[in-house]
């Protein structure tokens, strides 16, 4: 079987990750296949933000809790995955929410063919609403008005990977 086809049917949302930090080159090699995602036009406006450092990470993890509306402080959104990529589109363009989509979808393969954990969050949208997140771009020298797709967690993963469910019937409608 073709090698990406089977990246494809084997790749898994994980949910439990060792705080082991992912190598740099690893991280990178992820990036890369994000920025190399279709795009509408091909204007290539979608921007990825790396967080590595705990300290920025927890404090998304906490306003992303509250988002969530998970009552238990303990709780992690980002199930102990030590790196963020938050993918973030640029609104003024009318494919951005697909393009950001097509981003996070290519990093989760390559984090799969790389032996990495991945899971796609929500709630990027509602954190880069807000006016610390905004102010986070401007200091980055981001301009713009950018949309939080998702997170892309990544980490080592802790325990075994599960096998893919069987595909559910009656999704393919031929017109021949």
């Amino acid at each position: 079987m073709n090698e990406i086809i089977k990246a494809m049917e084997e790749r898994r949302s994980f949910r439990k990750f060792k705080p082991d930090m992912v190598k740099k080159e690893e991280i990178d090699q992820v990036i890369e296949a994000g920025l190399y995602a279709p795009s509408g036009r091909n204007q290539q406006q979608v921007i990825i933000l790396a967080v590595t450092n705990k300290e920025v990470r927890d404090k998304l993890s906490k306003i992303n809790r509250k988002i969530g509306g998970w009552k238990d402080e303990n709780f992690d959104p980002f199930y102990g995955a030590p790196v963020v990529l938050i993918v973030l589109a640029h609104k003024d363009y009318v494919t951005y929410v697909y393009d950001g989509s097509l981003v996070m979808g290519n990093m989760m393969l390559a984090a799969h063919s790389l032996g990495l954990g991945s899971c796609w969050i929500h709630r990027a949208k509602e954190e880069f609403e807000m006016d610390e997140y905004k102010k986070l771009l401007t200091d980055l020298g981001i301009d713009g008005k950018y949309e939080g797709i998702g997170h892309c967690i990544l980490g080592y993963v802790e325990g075994e990977r599960p096998q893919a469910l069987p595909r559910k019937e009656n999704r393919v409608f031929w017109i021949e």
